[in-house]
């Protein structure tokens, strides 16, 4: 722990740093929690630059819109992260070994929940990405794209086609009939895309990983404190955010399940979580984004069914995999959400415009 205590030492922390532990499982970052002799703890993070390849664009983006949010909050540090500067003034520390590290404030007496098992909190969780984007509606500045062609169908088509092209693995053939639900819905998905190049559904700050667990709640009150896990904040449709969150929530059951006849949207969720999202959104939403809002989580479960059989098609390079037909299967479980989406789309267009009144 040498190392870390003297990489924890290289920010501007109240205080000489103690200790320095481990948190969490690190699927992608791998993360700390740093103790000093001060009024506060820290998170210590060694950021993926596999992942996340230009890690000081990506930190410039949390610092700024942080920076937004703390103007608008009445507790500026409980209700955003605060990115704690490295000791030379940059809100990453670059060690000898060419990786990047990165501190923000530990917010004590908070609580996260690994999943929605209730409607109320889906409810809970559409409040926490409702309030985000809505402090971030009127935020002007232009944000970096960390990962490129996030959400991007247009950018995923290009990928799609010179794997099919390429059929490293000598899968196709054998998913035919998978990759014709995928070429069917291409034009209808491009054009919906259109629409955000085109500025018909406007850009704005996206979070870009909305499930539950980057919710960060009150312990005391119960109550959403705010967004974390800023990483992959972006600039693109509010909707993508909207979309990625139903297609966790409302599932009836996991994104790899193979008992397809078990995979379905569950209304009462889909219709929580729209509840607490609009409940923060309703008035900073243009008239295209609540048109279109009921279409996200189509857009987004079908960016998903071509990302994991493309991946099923290239030899599982990219999603780790349990067996040897994991990404096919999770290709037909999200098939099997897509269609109960698209059986309950005009439900689901109700329940917007009823919440929208």
């Amino acid at each position: 722990m040498e190392r870390l205590t003297d990489i924890a030492g290289r920010f501007a922390t109240q205080g000489r740093v103690t200790e320095v532990r481990p948190l969490g499982e690190g699927f992608i970052n791998d993360t700390y929690v740093v103790a000093t002799d001060g009024p506060f703890r820290y998170i210590l993070q060694r950021k993926n630059k596999n992942v996340f390849p230009d890690v000081p664009a990506m930190m410039d983006n949390i610092t700024a819109v942080t920076a937004h949010i703390k103007q608008k909050v009445a507790d500026p540090l409980r209700e955003t992260l605060t990115v704690i500067l490295a000791r030379d003034g940059k809100p990453y520390f670059l060690d000898d070994e060419g990786e990047y590290w990165a501190m923000c404030l530990f917010i004590e007496d908070t609580v996260t929940y690994d999943v929605a098992t209730t409607p109320e909190m889906a409810r809970q969780g559409g409040i926490g990405i409702g309030r985000f984007q809505a402090l971030l509606a009127d935020f002007d500045k232009p944000l970096a794209q960390v990962i490129k062609g996030f959400h991007n169908i247009r950018w995923r088509f290009t990928q799609w086609d010179a794997s099919l092209a390429a059929d490293r693995a000598g899968r196709k053939a054998s998913v035919a009939k998978e990759i014709a639900f995928v070429e069917a819905r291409r034009e209808h998905m491009l054009s919906f895309w259109s629409m955000v190049e085109d500025g018909t559904l406007p850009q704005r700050v996206t979070h870009n990983d909305t499930k539950l667990s980057n919710i960060l709640f009150d312990k005391r009150s119960g109550e959403v404190l705010c967004a974390i896990d800023l990483d992959t904040v972006m600039s693109s449709t509010s909707l993508n955010d909207v979309g990625d969150a139903i297609r966790s929530y409302a599932n009836a059951t996991v994104e790899d399940d193979p008992h397809y006849d078990k995979v379905a949207l569950r209304l009462d969720m889909y219709e929580a979580y729209m509840d607490g999202y609009l409940s923060q959104r309703r008035e900073t939403l243009a008239d295209s984004e609540k048109d279109w809002m009921a279409f996200a989580p189509i857009y987004i479960t079908y960016e998903q069914v071509l990302r994991f059989l493309m991946d099923y098609i290239d030899g599982d390079t990219y999603y780790k995999i349990r067996y040897p037909e994991h990404n096919l299967v999770r290709t037909r479980s999200q098939i099997a959400l897509l269609r109960s989406m698209e059986d309950n789309y005009p439900a689901m267009q109700d329940i917007i415009r009823r919440l929208l009144k």
